[in-house]
């Protein structure tokens, strides 16, 4: 009997129409054509928020409002929200493509961002490592591709940022039904010239990213919490806005 339960079963999956990917209308059925068009756009849709500002896409979609739960219920002080759609071959499925290419960490080093200041096209990260634990910084090569994507994975980056110098994260990726979700905290303050800009655990990005008919989606949600001082000395919303553009590219082209 159990021969033939599982014979049955690999027959019924053998003539089961594949998955299909789902549509960006699928997902984000309400959006207004302005954004929508922007999120088709090379740099696609963003949009600040400060604390009192509770609005954002996943109010207007299909996908998990948890995705912005662990940002926003601290109430931080600054939000930055983006969507993009990275175009791609038709019905492009290939969420290991996704994952390998957020295990690339140390190709986040160099990457440019323009400084307003300078006038110029400078690095927003001057290294990049993978690095054992939270107690343990030193450093470890990235894997090579991997075969297959495990359920969750719990990786620890140090990276050296133009402004705050060595900054150490936590990434927790997690496996969904349609895509990945990658959650980057920072265990250690963000410091600038000594002193604590953002404590630790207080900045939190949450991305998402599913391949979907007409190629990559990738949302991300990401906040800091400062002290009014901070905020008065730095534009908070463009730092946070400036890595996450930076962290979505590496991200684009990982997987372009």
């Amino acid at each position: 009997m159990p021969k033939k339960i599982i014979l049955c079963i690999g027959i019924l999956c053998f003539f089961l129409p594949a998955v299909q990917a789902r549509s960006f209308d699928d997902i984000f059925p309400r959006l207004s054509p302005d954004i929508r068009n922007r999120v088709f756009s090379p740099k696609g849709f963003v949009h600040s928020m400060e604390k009192n500002e509770v609005d954002n896409l996943l109010d207007s979609s299909r996908l998990d409002p948890r995705l912005s739960g662990s940002v926003v219920d601290d109430r931080p002080s600054f939000l930055v929200e983006s969507l993009l759609v990275l175009p791609q071959e038709p019905n492009f499925t290939n969420l290991l493509a996704v994952y390998n290419a957020l295990g690339k960490i140390r190709s986040l080093k160099g990457r440019l961002y323009h400084s307003a200041t300078r006038d110029q096209d400078i690095p927003l990260f001057e290294d990049a490592t993978r690095i054992a634990g939270e107690k343990k910084n030193s450093p470890i090569p990235d894997p090579g591709p991997a075969s297959s994507i495990p359920p969750s994975e719990t990786v620890y980056l140090r990276i050296k940022d133009v402004n705050f110098g060595n900054s150490f994260y936590r990434g927790d990726l997690n496996v969904a039904a349609f895509g990945i979700y990658y959650r980057l905290s920072n265990f250690k303050n963000l410091n600038y010239l000594f002193v604590p800009v953002i404590r630790e655990k207080k900045f939190v990005a949450q991305i998402y990213i599913e391949p979907i008919a007409e190629g990559v989606l990738i949302y991300s949600i990401a906040g800091a919490d400062v002290s009014d001082f901070v905020a008065s000395k730095i534009d908070m919303p463009s730092a946070i806005a400036k890595r996450l553009a930076v962290i979505i590219s590496w991200i684009v082209d990982g997987i372009s």
